[in-house]
């Protein structure tokens, strides 16, 4: 169902194909609505080509082989290094070797028009779309237009940085070849896991980071990723900044640090945050200042300055876009809770608008959910310790040694690993948690259904985890806490 050279309305159209417009699409489709869908590059987006999919696949082979090392009898079975071009393979099978036949033939099955080109609000509920031989086609919208076209990788103004060719963390997700000696600028989540992920494949990684390393997290699992880079041999340059970079003439690359060390490397990628895909969109059209992230209210309609719907309240913003959790779930969380909204009122509807309500996005706020997949892993949901005291929550803190689980003792030998759970003392309930170990990425939903189901503290006392697993750690957070619960008191 392609469409160009011509006019067409529909009822939605959006603005960035990627997962977050494939399901806001879907979900106004399923409610009984027509959607275009416009995109300039790949349907399915960044997370499916260059971050969440291809960057876990290079992870992943290295976390199996150090959980086999963890065992004295499977990691007997392992010698040598990892078979990098099987790694690289298996990346592109799961990046759909950059090809989205298989995203549009979703579309095309579930009645979603896609229009293939650069999409541009050009007048009230109207997007233009040039393609590359500069044809253009007008989509008006009934209903609404949805703007969901991401996010890129932020090059900050570091002296030279622009020309030596930096890799983003497309360049890294997508990489043909190891290089031997890899410098990243940014200690955050991409580049903390892949500096995992290429000091594994055999580089010789550099990391300078201008604060701690994943600076939104707690500092005992910053801690603990960071002695595990080290021993893996990475350089840390922590609460350091890069003033100026070059690149000589056999190819080498040289960063200067604020220290007035030089760090020399094959390549350096730049992973120093996200900026707005914005800048050529059409905001002007709205009043809006172009490059900007876009505000917007509980509706996830785009406002002005003043909090207002900007031209009548007919065009929305999910995802990186509006900057609330650039993370791909919940852009998709958004979508779904937007795509509803928008098919309900078109339909004349009212909207549940009510904390947790069906069109609400209320997890944005109270329950961020996030897995780093650095060695070790880090999950985390909802506020960390300083973040509820800034809240001005009265809280309660409650820290447990994961090794000392006996699930987890048998997971690994000499198994590290941390977890917090802060508790809301007034409400009685938890408002976050964070782990940090290996393989605790699968222990995060449980306290996610706790958040957001304001489960009381003297409930969870009944939810009774099962032995010996690593989910133990829910009834040693609870004794930690000093109470009596059911059946409490058990050391084995």
């Amino acid at each position: 169902m392609t469409s160009t050279g011509e006019e067409s309305t529909f009822d939605v159209v959006i603005i960035g194909a990627g997962p977050v417009g494939e399901n806001v699409a879907d979900r106004v489709v399923q409610g009984g609505l027509s959607a275009a869908i416009v995109e300039r590059e790949l349907v399915g987006g960044e997370c499916s080509y260059w971050a969440c999919m291809p960057t876990k696949a290079l992870l992943r082979d290295a976390a199996a082989v150090r959980a086999a090392r963890a065992l004295p009898g499977a990691g007997g079975a392992f010698s040598g290094d990892l078979d990098v071009a099987e790694v690289l393979g298996r990346r592109d099978r799961f990046a759909s070797h950059w090809s989205d036949t298989g995203q549009v033939e979703w579309l095309n099955h579930v009645g979603i028009t896609l229009v293939r080109g650069h999409g541009s609000i050009t007048a009230s509920r109207t997007v233009t779309v040039t393609d590359t031989n500069g044809t253009t086609t007008v989509l008006r919208a009934r209903h609404a237009v949805v703007i969901a076209t991401g996010s890129s990788a932020h090059i900050p103004p570091i002296r030279g940085l622009a020309d030596v060719a930096p890799w983003t963390s497309r360049e890294a997700a997508a990489a043909r070849t190891i290089p031997g000696r890899l410098a990243i600028i940014g200690g955050g989540v991409v580049g903390s896991e892949m500096a995992t992920a290429f000091s594994a494949l055999g580089s010789q990684v550099t990391l300078i980071s201008r604060t701690r390393l994943l600076p939104g997290v707690e500092p005992f699992a910053s801690d603990h990723v960071a002695e595990s880079l080290r021993t893996a041999k990475v350089a840390l340059h922590l609460d350091t900044d890069a003033t100026e970079v070059r690149r000589d003439d056999t190819g080498t690359v040289h960063l200067t640090l604020s220290s007035g060390e030089v760090v020399t490397a094959d390549e350096v990628l730049v992973a120093t945050g996200r900026t707005p895909n914005t800048k050529a969109i059409g905001l002007d059209h709205l009043g809006l200042s172009p490059g900007h992230w876009l505000r917007v209210d509980d509706t996830l309609a785009v406002v002005d300055d003043d909090g207002k719907p900007v031209d009548g309240g007919w065009v929305y913003a999910a995802g990186d876009v509006n900057s609330r959790a650039l993370l791909t779930h919940h852009g998709k969380y958004q979508a779904r809770a937007l795509g509803d909204a928008i098919a309900a009122r078109a339909h004349g509807e009212k909207l549940d608008l009510r904390r947790w309500g069906r069109h609400a996005a209320t997890a944005d706020v109270s329950a961020v959910t996030q897995v780093i997949f650095t060695d070790p892993e880090v999950a985390a949901v909802g506020l960390t310790a300083q973040a509820a005291s800034d809240a001005g929550i009265r809280t309660l803190v409650v820290d447990h040694d994961l090794g000392a689980i006996a699930g987890a003792a048998l997971h690994a030998d000499d198994y590290r690993g941390q977890a917090r759970m802060i508790v809301d003392e007034d409400r009685n309930v938890l408002v976050g948690f964070t782990a940090v170990g290996p393989d605790v990425a699968e222990l995060l939903h449980a306290p996610t259904i706790a958040i957001v189901g304001d489960v009381p503290l003297d409930r969870l006392w009944h939810a009774v985890p099962a032995y010996p697993t690593i989910s133990e750690i829910w009834l040693r957070l609870l004794e930690s806490m000093g109470g009596v619960g059911v059946g409490g008191g058990d050391a084995t």
